[in-house]
């Protein structure tokens, strides 16, 4: 099992992303710290379809449009105080990856951090060796899947892809 509590690189269906447990304040911000990102809203992999349902404002249908798949849902909280540690504002980045790694992720029933695992501003890695010395210096653990697609995800908001 992947531990959860710590912070990892690993692969996702498009890019490598760093992560941790979501509901971990104090490690979230150790993520924060290490891409030299600010107060920017993060992204969650999701553990479920039902926690979706259950934490925002949508649909089966629309969910099940996209997830899994290559595609981030931004979406509305039912609790405007949800995890205001990933976003500070009424929405947050939602994905379930089509991997296999993401379905030992989901197995935790949490939701985990996921953004590019780069500094903030920094190109994508698609590979391991990609990824700046400073980061692997300060992450648990690294799973290394070889090289990746190299497109990040699709961003949908209101059911409409949004180009980045």
């Amino acid at each position: 099992m992947i531990n959860i509590n710590q912070i990892f690189i690993y692969p996702t269906d498009t890019i490598y992303g760093i992560g941790c447990n979501a509901e971990d304040e104090e490690i979230v911000n150790k993520i924060r710290d290490i891409k030299n990102r600010d107060e920017k809203p993060l992204s969650v992999i999701a553990p479920s379809v039902e926690w979706i349902l259950s934490n925002f404002e949508t649909s089966e249908e629309e969910v099940n449009k996209y997830l899994p798949g290559k595609y981030t849902l931004l979406l509305k909280k039912k609790n405007p105080s949800f995890l205001p540690w990933i976003s500070n504002n009424e929405r947050i980045g939602v994905r379930i990856p089509d991997s296999d790694f993401t379905r030992e992720l989901q197995k935790s029933g949490k939701p985990i951090v996921t953004t590019s695992v780069n500094l903030s501003g920094e190109p994508f890695a698609t590979e391991i060796s990609g990824v700046d010395k400073r980061i692997l210096e300060k992450v648990d653990k690294v799973y290394d899947y070889g090289e990746l697609s190299g497109n990040p995800s699709v961003l949908v908001i209101d059911g409409k892809k949004i180009k980045r």
